[in-house]
């Protein structure tokens, strides 16, 4: 009897450790997105993002970040709005798994077009590449992306 309830115990916790995390969690967890995390933060998206979606997520890693120009992330960090606007900007309604990715304009959820483009198998957004693709979470999707992308403002 001992041996079939321990069986049991870690078959429930084989199964709650393959459960993926939301968009939010899963970021954090990368450890590859601390200034991402922090500007959701800073913008009050947090909820948003653990929320139920799906959301599709083009997440630029810190060295994304560090690419802006000087001073760049800290002025938007100072100006919640328009840093929601570019946060926003990087994701997509629905889950888009890389493979179905078609090339064209496709609207962000700040209500922007953002341009995907689809070539030998490599997937951009903007002037952006996906390096990673398909990171799946409960509510949705990351695509980790090597730029930050910026909305027309």
């Amino acid at each position: 009897m001992k041996k079939l309830m321990f069986g049991a115990v870690l078959a429930l916790t084989s199964l709650s450790a393959a459960r993926a995390a939301d968009i939010v969690d899963t970021a954090v967890s990368a450890g590859q997105f601390t200034t991402l995390v922090k500007a959701v933060k800073a913008a009050g998206l947090v909820d948003t993002l653990k929320s139920a979606g799906p959301f599709t997520v083009f997440a630029p890693t810190d060295a994304a970040f560090a690419k802006l120009p000087a001073g760049t992330l800290e002025s938007l960090i100072a100006n919640p709005e328009k840093l929601k606007a570019v946060l926003t900007y990087h994701v997509v309604g629905g889950k888009v798994m890389a493979a179905d990715v078609k090339s064209g304009k496709v609207k962000t959820v700040n209500g922007a077009e953002a341009t995907l483009a689809v070539k030998g198998g490599k997937v951009t957004i903007d002037k952006a590449n996906v390096v990673k693709a398909d990171i799946v979470c409960d509510n949705g999707v990351i695509h980790v992306i090597d730029a930050v992308i910026l909305p027309k403002m």
